[in-house]
């Protein structure tokens, strides 16, 4: 019973760190990255489709991404939902190409920030998880002996998983904040 909870405990933070790399991942650097784009929808086919079920997103260049769209009769849905986005693309076909300009000081302290309140909100996602986790506890199911144990070990869980949140956002903001 005690090693069922762990591991439940570990899956539910697993997930969370892997939704805050993702949404890391599309926090802008001093490079362009394909992930900047993954949250882009456009209004193609009757909706709203995902960016990456229309083209391909490449960073061919340091601060410039390339949009191949598969489907020519999108083109223009794409450079619209780019320019909505605050990008202005040039199109070259079924090619669209962004330049990103260069980050200003002030402008890296914005994305700092953001990546803060991204990394502080998993924190409080993964304390949450822990209350209920222990909330969920039996305790007429486990002797004293056990249930100490066990809140010790989700603990330590709780403590890894909130120090590794703690090292992707350094990972990110010396990231950002490089030249």
């Amino acid at each position: 019973m005690h090693q069922n909870i762990v591991t439940a405990l570990k899956k539910d933070l697993t997930s969370s760190l892997d939704a805050l790399k993702g949404r890391l991942s599309g926090v802008r650097t001093s490079r362009a990255t394909p992930a900047l784009l993954e949250s882009l929808t456009i209004e193609a086919y009757g909706g709203r489709t995902p960016l990456s079920q229309v083209s391909t997103v490449s960073a061919p260049e340091a601060r410039t991404l390339s949009i191949q769209v598969w489907d020519a009769s999108v083109v223009s849905a794409v450079s619209k939902a780019l320019q909505n986005f605050g990008m202005n693309p040039v199109i070259d076909g079924n090619i669209l190409k962004v330049h990103l300009p260069e980050l200003t000081q002030e402008r890296r302290n914005e994305f700092v920030k953001i990546a803060k309140d991204h990394c502080e909100n998993s924190k409080i996602g993964v304390r949450n998880v822990r209350r209920e986790t222990l909330d969920g506890i039996g305790k007429d199911d486990f002797s004293e002996d056990e249930l100490h144990n066990l809140k010790k070990d989700v603990q330590k869980i709780i403590d890894d998983t909130i120090t590794e949140i703690d090292r992707l956002l350094a990972e990110k903001s010396k990231e950002i904040l490089k030249n």
